[in-house]
């Protein structure tokens, strides 16, 4: 790591919420940590972290490689999650630094900042992506408050023209999205010739989220998807 890349570390300001110690579920295939980054551009009223978007971060840069030099030999991944971690400065340089620990690094993403996911598989500095597939642009702003969907679709696009593992994946609120609309959706991603799974995981009610969302009473009608042409997996 060279001297001008840890001193911008170093001075920039706490980004990250937290740190999940360690996870196998997370990044496939690897034993990993997350780092939890604050903040989020989207408002989901199903989000489960209205603490990490709505809060301030608690970690600098340097806390969270400090924290990686201890693991080194005891986990090889490291996913970046949040919030969205894509909004932060020098977040390239960090994931540059992470690399250079040795660390695998998966990024979890809602896709708006093309940009940044266009810079870091440039440089080769990633190695799997979670991509969140909110809505189409009719419900997008019931759902995310803002729009997204032409960023979204960029970066969709830019994943299926680099050679690195990425999932599609979208929470199902039976009030926000019905099993038509995740059809529809579907139909998107098989347009774009999008060749992997599309992973839907059902509202979990009960915790605490962003918005005043009621329980979710309906689960994902698995009859109504067997029209899709891309396989798709619930997740529990």
């Amino acid at each position: 790591m060279n001297t001008s890349n840890v001193n911008i570390l170093e001075r920039t300001a706490k980004s990250i919420y937290s740190i999940t110690p360690f996870t196998l579920l997370d990044f496939p295939g690897h034993p990993a940590c997350i780092f939890w980054f604050s903040g989020c551009n989207m408002r989901c009223s199903y989000c489960y972290n209205p603490d990490i978007v709505l809060g301030k971060g608690t970690l600098r840069y340097k806390d969270a490689l400090g924290f990686l030099k201890t693991r080194i030999d005891l986990l090889n991944g490291v996913v970046m999650s949040g919030g969205e971690c894509t909004l932060h400065t020098h977040f390239i340089e960090f994931v540059t630094s992470v690399r250079k620990l040795g660390f695998l690094v998966k990024v979890d993403t809602n896709g708006s900042k093309t940009e940044v996911l266009d810079s870091l598989l440039s440089d080769k500095l990633i190695d799997y992506v979670a991509l969140d597939f909110k809505a189409m642009p009719d419900k997008e702003i019931a759902i995310t408050g803002g729009r997204f969907f032409k960023e979204f679709s960029a970066t969709l696009e830019l994943l299926l023209l680099n050679d690195i593992p990425f999932e599609v994946r979208t929470t199902v609120h039976q009030s926000l999205l019905t099993s038509a609309d995740i059809i529809t959706m579907s139909e998107f991603l098989n347009q774009k010739l999008y060749k992997g799974v599309y992973y839907l995981q059902n509202f979990k009610s009960g915790v605490p989220t962003l918005g005043n969302i009621k329980s979710n009473r309906a689960s994902i009608d698995l009859m109504a998807l067997e029209s899709s042409k891309i396989p798709i997996v619930i997740r529990n």
